[in-house]
C-alpha cells in the first residue's frame, strides 16, 4: 500500500461526507496543533467549528443568491441622516427579524429616490443572514409573472413557491397600476400568505392612493385589512436620497 493511500481514502470520505473545510484544512490544522502540543480531541474540535464556520457562511450565500436581490445594498451602508423622517432606531430593530419570526409585515413609504429599495434589501439580507428564506421581486415583476402562469396553467406551483418564504419583498408598489386580474392575483396571494409569512412592501403612495394601483375599493380596502392587522410602517419621505448619494460622490470625486 502507498503512502499516498490513506491520505487519498480520507479524502474520498471527506467529499462523500460533503465536508469540503475538512479535506482543504485538516493537514494544515494538523501541523499546527502538532506545534501548540494541542490533543486530538481539541484538533477534532478547531476542524468541526471550521467547517460549521463555513458552512453557515456558505448556506447564507445560497439564501442571498436565491432571494434575487437586484444589489447587494447591507443597513450599514445606508445614509439614515439623508432622511431625517426615517427612525432609525425601528429600522435596526426590524433587522433583529423578530418581525419576521411572528409573521408580521413592514410597508416603507414615501416618493421615489428616497432609499426605500435600499432599506428593503437591508432588512432581506439581514434575514438571509439569520438563516431565513427571502424573495425579492418588484410588484410589476410579481404580478407579470403569476399571469403568466396562469396562462401556462402553473399559477398553483407558483404560489406555493412565494407562500414558502418566509419574508416575501414586494418592491415599488403603485410605480404602474395594475390590471383587474393583475390586482386580484396580488391580492390573492397577499391573503395566502397572511400570518404565514412576512411580506414587506415599499411604496411611492400613501395608503388612501393605493385604489389608484389597485383600481376597486373594496380590493384596496381588504388588501390594507390583512397587510396592516400586524405592520411597521417606515415613512420615508424626504429629498430623494439618491440624488444626495450621487451629490456626495461628486463631492468626494469632483473629477468624475
Amino acid at each position: 500500500m502507498s503512502s499516498d493511500a490513506p491520505e487519498l481514502l480520507l479524502a474520498h470520505h471527506l467529499k462523500a461526507l460533503k465536508l469540503p473545510t475538512f479535506l482543504r484544512e485538516h493537514q494544515k490544522l494538523a501541523r499546527q496543533c502538532a506545534v501548540e502540543g494541542v490533543d486530538h480531541v481539541r484538533y477534532l474540535a478547531r476542524l468541526v467549528e471550521l467547517e460549521l464556520i463555513d458552512r453557515e457562511r456558505r448556506m447564507v450565500e445560497r439564501r442571498i443568491k436565491a432571494a434575487k436581490f437586484p444589489a447587494a445594498k447591507s443597513l450599514d451602508s445606508f445614509d439614515f441622516t439623508a432622511i431625517p423622517k426615517l427612525n432609525k432606531m425601528q429600522v435596526l430593530e426590524l433587522a433583529r427579524c423578530e418581525w419576521v419570526d411572528r409573521r408580521e409585515n413592514v410597508v416603507a413609504l414615501g416618493p421615489s429616490g428616497t432609499g426605500k429599495t435600499h432599506v428593503a434589501i437591508g432588512l432581506g439580507l439581514a434575514a438571509c443572514q439569520k438563516g431565513l428564506s427571502v424573495g425579492f421581486t418588484t410588484a410589476a415583476a410579481l404580478v407579470s409573472e403569476m399571469m403568466e402562469a396562469r396562462d401556462e396553467r402553473r399559477l398553483l406551483r407558483l404560489q406555493k413557491q412565494v407562500v414558502g418564504y418566509k419574508l416575501l419583498i414586494i418592491d415599488e408598489l403603485g410605480f404602474v397600476p395594475l390590471s383587474k386580474t393583475g390586482a386580484e392575483l396580488l391580492f390573492e396571494l397577499i391573503s395566502q400568505r397572511y400570518e404565514r409569512g412576512s411580506t414587506l412592501i415599499t411604496s411611492n403612495l400613501p395608503f388612501d392612493e393605493w385604489t389608484e394601483t389597485f383600481g376597486s375599493e373594496r380590493l384596496t380596502g381588504a388588501l390594507l385589512d390583512r397587510l396592516t392587522h400586524h405592520v411597521s410602517i417606515l415613512e420615508m419621505n424626504g429629498d430623494s436620497y439618491r440624488l444626495a448619494q450621487s451629490r456626495a460622490r461628486k463631492t468626494a470625486n469632483p473629477h468624475q
